[in-house]
């Protein structure tokens, strides 16, 4: 099976710069996807493609905004299961922005600056730092390259009818997570039936604990295998 990881907002492929060499040492297939980030349908519509290219049936892992993405890709018809890593699993209809405005602001909230069209900024100061990924060491961080301008869109557009409802899932759940709520997390997990995982990192979980997402893929794997 071919694992597709899709990055959260402002993030790129290299978001899976800790996970990709150990799944490789696994003998693991994966691709990570880069998306623009623009549009949530366009990244969808992207990751699609991806997984029409794979050499083999997929499994979806997506961080943050990403699990937003494979939501609504993981409808096509080589997916098999899909992994959340501390992402968001939007419903039927729903958008990722009410998702955030059902809960308390997040810590990390307060890091975030709005362009003139409306897009999403983000702050590469120490204090947003500490908000967002406290827990990622300091030469990981510096080549992380997770500080693309993201349109409004990705947030406000709406997902289809959501992968999760006819396709197996894991959530691994981030329990010191400053920038989407450890509730939020629980409630989407929760509602999508998910086989829940937890890990005690901040919000950045690829680089901050990509052992344990590895972990996770390979029990999806292993499950669907069987």
């Amino acid at each position: 099976m071919h694992v597709v990881l899709v990055h959260g907002s402002g993030g790129s492929d290299r978001s899976w710069s800790s996970v990709l060499p150990r799944l490789a040492e696994r003998g693991i297939a994966a691709t990570a996807a880069d998306n623009p980030s623009q549009s949530l349908y366009a990244d969808v519509e992207r990751v699609r493609a991806i997984i029409g290219e794979a050499d083999d049936d997929v499994l979806l892992v997506g961080h943050s905004y990403g699990g937003a993405v494979i939501t609504d890709a993981g409808r096509h018809d080589r997916v098999r299961g899909l992994v959340y890593v501390a992402a968001f699993a939007p419903d039927q209809g729903e958008s990722v922005q009410q998702i955030v405005n059902s809960y308390p602001p997040a810590e990390v909230s307060a890091s975030m600056t709005r362009g003139p069209g409306g897009e999403w900024i983000y702050d590469r100061s120490p204090e947003a730092r500490a908000a967002l990924a406290w827990d990622v060491p300091d030469e990981i961080w510096e080549r992380h390259g997770d500080d693309r301008v993201c349109a409004d869109a990705i947030f406000t557009e709406t997902t289809g009818s959501p992968a999760w409802a006819s396709r197996p899932s894991w959530y691994l759940l981030a329990t010191r997570d400053k920038h989407l709520r450890v509730e939020a997390q629980r409630d989407m997990a929760e509602r999508a039936g998910a086989r829940v995982s937890e890990a005690a990192t901040s919000h950045a979980v690829p680089h901050a604990a990509p052992d344990a997402v590895v972990a996770v893929i390979e029990d999806a794997l292993a499950t669907l295998a069987r």
